[in-house]
């Protein structure tokens, strides 16, 4: 080897040997300034390529000049003639420039005639391995536009904390598939239903909700018809802990009063909701929490159909009404089924945040899922036993994305019942009859 091309060989080695530190260290910066322009324009070259591969484009007719050549005349000139002529060509959807994102980039396309979104759903995974990326999500802001949300790796792979609760009845749980945090707001979405085999993250999930609240302004109140195994470590924090159907009908026949005593309250002071009144009078947010919903439903004989009866209506009535007043649901359980009687269906239509981890049953993911996207069905059934904690989520922008809860030990939940257990009001003072105020 040549020792004038060593400096040069030295200079390459030193140059990768950067870029590769670079990558390893500040990834970020590294894919907006290396990796997002090289992708950029590797996108916009190969794009009528991959959207012949993947079916995107379409047969369309077409008019083109096209010349004859003519005699040659006595000046020595060629003569031509012009002339239409119909032809068949391969039109491609428009693509905008690419914008880079947390976890890859996005782009908008120009749906041609006739294509709807379903188009490009089904062509998600066609896009995925042509681009070599890890995910397409496609979603449609407006007719005529479908935007391509791109993760070049999977971002639930790792989920390193919990971060801290910030605003009132709004909980961080963990990760969306686009990178962004999932959010669990009580506010936006009051009633929630959490479906999960067992070891598939159900009770984690709880855990780190738990966590979230446990510092806020709000009592909690748990149904655990486990025998209270799984909440009462929590007991600190809660407000009221229901073990049995018996004293599952009691707490519900108490919490029924409390929401007539709100409604009352509201009335009187001319607000639809307890957000409408001052911060002075404004009673006391509630967060139902419900463990093995089906044991609500489930009746051995004749003799408990009547307490299945009160504990479904009531439950029922809590979900329709609580919002406006204050209280609110999160309903968990292995087996989420119709068999379970028409209480569970109506219970489910009332819950607008859906949440399915992986079950053992079909059925379950049905009724959790099976009114949304059929995509969403098909991607829960997908989930691995090997990974713990992912779920399928129906998000409060109206779209549903995969997602992962931060992993969040039961001993630290404990640590923040007991930290926080002097917020937890009594269920003697939740249930007292509410004084009107003469300036509600």
């Amino acid at each position: 080897m040549s020792s004038d091309l060593m400096p040069t060989l030295a200079a390459l080695f030193a140059l990768a040997m950067g870029l590769l530190a670079w990558h390893l260290l500040f990834p970020r910066t590294f894919w907006l300034v290396i990796g997002y322009p090289i992708t950029a324009v590797s996108i916009r070259c190969s794009w009528r390529r991959i959207a012949l591969g993947c079916g995107l484009t379409k047969k369309r007719q077409s008019w083109w000049f096209t010349t004859v050549p003519g005699a040659i005349a006595s000046t020595g000139i060629v003569k031509v003639k012009r002339r239409f002529q119909r032809v068949s060509v391969d039109t491609k959807p428009f693509i905008w420039l690419p914008l880079p994102t947390q976890y890859g980039w996005r782009v908008t396309l120009h749906t041609l005639e006739g294509q709807t979104p379903t188009d490009y759903s089904e062509a998600a995974d066609a896009l995925a391995h042509s681009w070599g990326v890890h995910a397409v999500r496609v979603s449609s802001p407006r007719p005529g536009r479908v935007v391509l949300n791109v993760t070049l790796k999977d971002p639930l792979v790792h989920l390193d904390h919990v971060p801290a609760a910030t605003e009132l009845l709004k909980v961080t749980v963990g990760r969306l598939e686009t990178g962004q945090p999932w959010v669990i707001d009580f506010r936006t979405i009051p009633h929630w239903v959490n479906a999960g085999a067992t070891q598939s993250g159900k009770s984690n999930l709880a855990n780190a909700l738990i966590v979230g609240l446990a510092p806020q302004p709000v009592a909690l109140v748990g149904f655990d018809l486990k025998g209270g195994v799984e909440f009462t470590p929590y007991a600190p924090r809660l407000s009221a802990l229901a073990t049995s159907r018996s004293e599952s009908t009691e707490l519900l026949t108490d919490l029924i009063g409390v929401m007539i005593d709100r409604m009352g309250l509201c009335r009187t002071a001319g607000a639809r909701n307890i957000w409408q009144l001052s911060p002075a009078v404004r009673p006391v947010p509630i967060v139902v929490l419900v463990d093995e919903l089906a044991e609500l439903y489930l009746m051995a004989d004749k003799s408990e159909k009547e307490a299945i009866a009160t504990t479904s209506t009531a439950l029922l009535r809590v979900a329709q009404l609580g919002r406006a007043f204050g209280i609110y649901l999160f309903c968990c359980g292995q087996r989420i089924g119709a068999d379970l009687g028409p209480g569970v269906t109506a219970l489910r239509s009332q819950c607008s945040g859906r949440i399915c981890h992986r079950v053992n049953d079909p059925e379950t993911a049905t009724m959790t899922l099976g009114d949304l996207d059929p995509a969403a069905l098909d991607a829960a059934r997908a989930i691995p036993a090997e990974t713990p904690g992912v779920a399928i989520v129906a998000s409060q922008d109206g779209q549903w994305y995969r997602a992962r809860s931060y992993l969040v030990a039961e001993r630290i939940a404990e640590h923040a019942a007991h930290r926080h257990a002097h917020l937890a009001p009594s269920w003697d003072e939740l249930t007292a009859p509410i004084p009107t105020p003469i300036n509600a």
